[in-house]
């Protein structure tokens, strides 16, 4: 039996090189438990197993997507905001009505988003786990890979502005149960303010200095 999805597999001539698919994260923590638990209730996850040096999780068929590693001597990092390191890893919705299902259910829960936009082509919410690495959960704005992989190559408003556009999600979720379609709310969303978050959203980025060139993205 393949564990390799073949859809996602494109048509490019790789020669001798052999297609792998991305299996899993490992997150070396000091909150194994909070952690666990926090993406057990955001994505359903199964445990594989759960010890003292560690916990493995999954939501499919894979044995785990997420491992939680607890080495001795680590410690958390204060200045975590300042130095180079992996900002977000990203999970994918079949669909927009998906997406604003969970972001429903997790807002029921008390799990908010720090930051969402419109990135032109994915619609996307920010969470942080317990160790504050962001999680972004997004669906495709085209519903076609191969379209949204033609919008970054070939789109100039997204070369012009690649982060896209930010938005509050409460406004987006109220719009989606009034009954606007998807397409509707993403151009009022570039075409108005009434999206407009009431403040500048936390990306986890440094804090801004004088002199720092403007972020390429609406607000």
């Amino acid at each position: 039996m393949a564990t390799i999805d073949p859809t996602a597999v494109d048509q490019k001539d790789r020669g001798e090189v052999r297609y792998a698919q991305l299996h899993h994260i490992n997150f070396i923590t000091t909150r194994k438990d909070e952690m666990r638990d926090w993406y057990r209730t955001v994505f359903d996850m199964d445990i594989s197993l759960d010890g003292p040096f560690g916990c493995w999780i999954t939501n499919d068929r894979a044995n785990h997507r997420i491992a939680l590693t607890v080495l001795p001597h680590v410690q958390p990092d204060p200045d975590w905001r300042d130095h180079a390191r992996l900002h977000h890893v990203a999970f994918e919705y079949a669909s927009f009505d998906d997406l604003m299902d969970t972001y429903q259910r997790l807002r029921d829960l008390g799990i908010v988003p720090k930051a969402c936009l419109d990135h032109g082509m994915t619609t996307s919410l920010y969470y942080t786990d317990p160790d504050g690495n962001y999680v972004e959960l997004q669906c495709d704005n085209f519903g076609d890979w191969d379209q949204s992989k033609a919008y970054m190559r070939d789109s100039l408003p997204f070369a012009e502005n690649p982060i896209g556009a930010f938005f509050d999600p409460d406004k987006m979720y109220e719009a989606y149960k009034n009954g606007t379609p998807h397409r509707e709310i993403l151009r009022q969303i570039w075409d108005s303010d009434d999206f407009r978050p009431a403040e500048f959203p936390d990306m986890g980025a440094p804090e801004p200095r004088p002199g720092d060139p403007p972020m390429p993205a609406k607000y």
